[in-house]
């Protein structure tokens, strides 16, 4: 049982946050928070994650770093600290340099209160210098699954957060995400380098949200699908798009119908961007068309409807972003419109996602020949036919792996007492070779989940690992409120127009043993179609495509 928080809390909670009492999970996190315990807090959206550390940074004796992704999440809870008299500095580049400079002098002449900072913040030495002048109590990580989801979009700074902590003396670490998979617990621990991390999961069942998914061929059909949704929906929404030309696409053919819509994108203008963000959450644009460069910390709670017009690449990304709608506990809908070929444009984003034993090869030998080490900018220069994000990967791993160093004045150096020899290399790739093999485990649990006739939330849930609310169905998705017809016996045909078909057997019978990737053997309960019911040793139950699923030669149905 979790002890109370002490009275001198609660009266902060109630002055000044205007709060009667915390909400599920709220007070464990907190009270570890205070007790100086490295937590990762497991929250959905909407559940009150900055009050996690908001609250104990009143009570700490030290500075409390919060590392955020996005300036305006950053600008926006720092406005509303100040308001509510709780110091708070901001730290990014969308700041002046005479306010980066006024920020310093007050951050080191500070003795509490928070700071603001992306993660890119943590790799400048006169912001680290700046916090050392005075004990730091906290280190926050916002939206930690960063550390170990790298999409195509994904920022290497997340992975020098571990190095800044050294050089900030080790405080105690608050991690916050809405979604983590057990290998993602895991990749958080090992990066952060905190083994023993306390994990806090609320869960991620939200049954004010009515997931639903729509099939459909081309794209002509999927505008029309579109069209319709936006047509039944109340309220504001977003629309997500894997790619920024879909994005664009999308936006214009909507602006052609008459749709009050607006358009986000990381290819836009800083001012433009803003500007649309603007007219979306003040209501004066109806729809946001985005890529997913837009929403991560949007403080908006009555976004009635997201739609997903193509299949994000993991049930994580898909759950954190139709996560955004209903934050106020009021219904919304998660739509995906669902095209086969939208598989593609993922497995484009997979290719090439880490870098290899080649690449680090490369890495290597550009250090090797400087002597007196190189900052990234001039490493990156240097191997132009590598992506810039793969370069700080790569040193990242190299540094990992003992074979390269940064030091305090940001330059890269290769280690000389540490062969980089082809087997060093190769052993260094292997891990994230294994990685690849997840996010295309991920892939295609996301395609089952779209082409599945059980329960949607049932789906997501098992993928998390987490334990059901309800016996088979949540009662609410399209699923549960419109069951999959299985027809009886095919449609008749004319002999005499075409051949007879012969029936097709199913790709497994009940009882025999299969293989499944990642998750072992196991034995066959049910087949439904293209789903395989699947029963594992420690009695799980989980369903697949067929697809995914293998036979084990020499094994017979039980």
């Amino acid at each position: 049982m979790t002890p109370p928080i002490p009275a001198a809390v609660r009266r902060s909670l109630r002055d000044t946050f205007g709060i009667a009492a915390l909400r599920e999970g709220q007070q464990e996190v907190i009270t570890r928070v205070l007790e100086g315990e490295d937590t990762l807090a497991i929250m959905p959206t909407g559940a009150g994650k900055s009050l996690c550390y908001q609250l104990p940074a009143l009570h700490l004796a030290g500075t409390t770093v919060v590392v955020s992704p996005l300036i305006s999440l950053m600008k926006d809870q720092a406005e509303k600290l100040g308001e509510a008299g709780v110091a708070a500095e901001q730290m990014h580049s969308a700041q002046p340099a005479q306010a980066q400079g006024a920020s310093l002098v007050r951050i080191a002449g500070a003795e509490g209160g928070i700071v603001f900072a992306t993660p890119e913040r943590l790799a400048d030495p006169a912001f680290l210098e700046a916090l050392q002048a005075n004990p730091v109590a906290l280190l926050v990580v916002d939206e930690a699954h960063c550390i170990s989801q790298w999409g195509h979009d994904f920022r290497p700074a997340y992975l020098e957060i571990g190095n800044a902590l050294e050089l900030l003396g080790r405080p105690p670490v608050l991690a916050l995400t809405a979604t983590a998979t057990d290998d993602v617990v895991q990749d958080i621990r090992h990066k952060l380098a905190r083994p023993r991390m306390h994990v806090v999961n609320t869960g991620i069942f939200r049954p004010n949200l009515r997931l639903q998914v729509v099939q459909t061929t081309n794209e002509d059909e999927k505008i029309e699908r579109l069209r319709q949704a936006l047509a039944g929906a109340r309220g504001g929404g977003i629309i997500y798009t894997a790619t920024v030309k879909a994005a664009v696409e999308v936006h214009d053919r909507l602006a052609r119908l008459g749709e009050s819509v607006t358009l986000y994108h990381g290819r836009l203008k800083a001012e433009e961007r803003h500007a649309n963000q603007d007219a979306f959450m003040q209501g004066e644009a109806r729809v946001m068309v985005a890529t997913n460069a837009f929403g991560m910390g949007i403080d908006k709670p009555d976004i009635r409807f997201v739609i997903h017009w193509q299949m994000p690449g993991s049930p994580e990304s898909y759950y954190q972003e139709a996560g955004r709608a209903g934050r106020d506990g009021k219904a919304a809908d998660c739509l995906l419109v669902f095209n086969r070929k939208d598989r593609q444009v993922q497995q484009f984003f997979l290719a090439r996602r880490y870098p290899t034993a080649a690449e680090l090869r490369e890495v290597v030998d550009v250090l090797e020949a400087a002597r007196d080490g190189l900052p990234l900018r001039e490493i990156e220069s240097r191997l132009p036919q590598l992506p810039s994000t793969r370069v700080a990967v790569s040193l990242s791993l190299l540094r990992d792996g003992g074979l390269v160093t940064s030091g305090r004045n940001r330059h890269w150096r290769r280690k000389p007492e540490r062969e980089a020899d082809e087997a060093a290399l190769q052993a260094l790739a292997h891990g994230y070779e294994q990685k690849a093999e997840r996010d295309h485990d991920a892939l295609e649990r996301m395609v089952f989940y779209a082409q599945t006739g059980f329960c949607r939330w049932r789906v997501l849930l098992e993928y998390f690992h987490e334990p059901l609310p309800f016996v088979e169905r949540c009662g609410h998705c399209d699923n549960c409120l419109r069951p999959p017809v299985q027809p009886s016996a095919p449609p008749a045909e004319d002999p005499l127009r075409r051949p007879r078909r012969q029936p097709v057997p199913p790709p497994f019978v009940p009882g025999e043993t299969v293989r499944v990737p990642r998750y072992g053997d196991g034995r066959v309960l049910r087949v439904q179609g293209e789903e395989v019911t699947v029963q594992f040793p420690d009695r799980t139950r989980r369903s697949f495509l067929a697809s995914y699923v293998r036979g084990v030669a020499g094994e017979a149905p039980a």
